[in-house]
C-alpha cells in the first residue's frame, strides 16, 4: 500500500494578486497512471470545477475514494464498475443517502473527465446507481421570526465587528442570499439604483443576481459600511475579518468565519435552536411566505433554477397544533 495523500486544493492569495489555483498534492495512485493522468487530473479541478465549495467537496470525496483503491492494491485501468458499486456499497453503510449521491456524483465526473482526455477508455461510475434519494421537506435549521428578531437585537453594535455581524445576518435573511454570495461582496455591489439601495450577489453558474435591498438590512449596511470607512473601496471586500486588536482588516471572511460567527450569536442571545449558514435564507423564506408572500416570488429573490428548491425552504406547514394533536382521542 502505497504512502496516504490527501488532495489539496490551493486557493489564490488575493493579497499578493497570485491568481493560480493549484493541486498541490496528487495522489499516487494517479501519479503511477502516467504524465497525462496526472495533467488531466489537474486540469479536472482547476478548470473543470469552476466553484469552491464544490472543488472542496469532490476534492474530500474523491481522495476518499482513491484512498480506498490505493489500500486495495488496485491501479487506475483495474478501477471498474463493480469496485466503484463495492465502494459506494460500503458507503452506504457509513453515510446518508445525500452524502453518497454527491461522493459518486464527483467518482462519476472525475472518470468523465479523464475519459474525454482518452486516459481510461471508459468511466467505470457510469453505470453504478447510488442509494434512493427523494426530498420533499428540508432538513435545514429555521428560527422563528421571533427568534431572528432575538438574535439581532441581542447584537452589541458598539463595536464595528457587531455592526459587521448584524449587517451579514441581516443581509442573508432580508435577501435570500446564500452565504457564499454574501462573503463574494464587494463594497460596489450594496449600490443604489433609482431611490433606493441595491444588492449584487454573485451566484452560483457566474451569474449576477440583483435584489433590492429590505430597509432593515439597508440600515445595517448603510450603518457598518459608515463605521468602517471603506464606502470609497468600490472593489474592496464589503465583509472583512476582524484582528486580534479587534479592528478590521483588508481579509475577506470565508463562510466558515460566518458560521462561527452566528453559533456565536446565537448562543449569546440564548437562542437554543440549531442553526447553519443556510438557517438565515431558509428562515427569510419562511417568514416571507407565512407572511402572504408568494412561493414563486420567493423562487425569484432566492435565485432558485426550480420552485421545488424554494418549497424545500418553506417551513410555514412545519408546525401541528396542539389541537389537532388532541383529536388523538383514545
Amino acid at each position: 500500500m502505497s504512502e496516504k495523500r490527501e488532495i489539496r486544493i490551493v486557493e489564490p492569495d488575493r493579497k499578493r494578486n497570485d491568481a493560480s489555483l493549484v493541486v498541490a498534492c496528487v495522489p499516487q495512485l494517479i501519479e503511477r497512471a502516467g504524465k497525462r493522468a496526472q495533467e488531466r487530473f489537474v486540469e479536472f479541478f482547476t478548470a473543470e470545477i469552476r466553484n469552491r465549495g464544490t472543488r472542496e467537496a469532490y476534492a474530500r470525496a474523491i481522495g476518499r475514494f482513491i484512498e480506498w483503491c490505493d489500500a486495495g492494491g488496485l491501479s487506475l485501468a483495474e478501477i471498474q464498475p463493480f469496485v466503484v458499486g463495492s465502494y459506494v456499497e460500503m458507503l452506504t453503510q457509513r453515510l446518508g443517502p445525500s452524502a453518497v449521491k454527491m461522493h459518486l456524483a464527483a467518482i462519476r465526473k472525475m472518470f468523465d473527465y479523464l475519459v474525454v482526455g482518452q486516459v481510461v477508455p471508459v468511466n467505470p461510475a457510469a453505470s453504478v446507481r447510488g442509494p434512493k434519494y427523494v426530498v420533499k421537506k428540508g432538513k435545514t435549521p429555521v428560527l422563528t421570526a421571533d427568534e431572528a428578531r432575538q438574535l439581532l437585537d441581542a447584537i452589541d453594535i458598539s463595536s464595528i465587528s457587531g455592526l459587521r455581524d448584524r449587517a451579514i445576518i441581516g443581509v442573508m435573511v432580508y435577501s435570500f442570499a446564500r452565504v457564499s454570495a454574501v462573503v463574494g461582496m464587494n463594497v460596489e455591489h450594496f449600490f443604489a439604483q433609482g431611490r433606493r439601495m441595491w444588492f449584487r450577489f454573485h451566484e452560483k453558474g457566474g451569474k449576477d443576481h440583483d435584489v433590492p435591498a429590505h430597509h432593515n438590512a439597508e440600515a445595517y449596511v448603510d450603518a457598518y459600511v459608515e463605521a468602517a470607512g471603506i464606502r470609497d473601496q468600490r472593489h474592496g471586500p464589503l465583509f472583512r475579518t476582524i484582528n486580534s486588536r479587534r479592528l478590521l482588516t483588508s481579509d475577506r471572511m470565508h463562510r466558515s468565519d460566518v458560521l462561527r460567527m452566528m453559533k456565536r450569536r446565537a448562543r449569546r442571545a440564548g437562542i437554543r435552536s440549531r442553526i447553519c449558514c443556510h438557517t438565515m435564507r431558509a428562515t427569510g423564506i419562511t417568514a416571507y411566505l407565512e407572511n402572504g408572500g408568494l412561493l414563486e416570488h420567493a423562487q425569484r429573490i432566492a435565485n432558485h433554477e426550480s420552485v421545488r428548491t424554494t418549497k424545500l425552504y418553506d417551513r410555514t406547514s412545519d408546525t401541528l397544533s396542539l389541537d389537532e394533536i388532541e383529536k388523538i382521542q383514545i
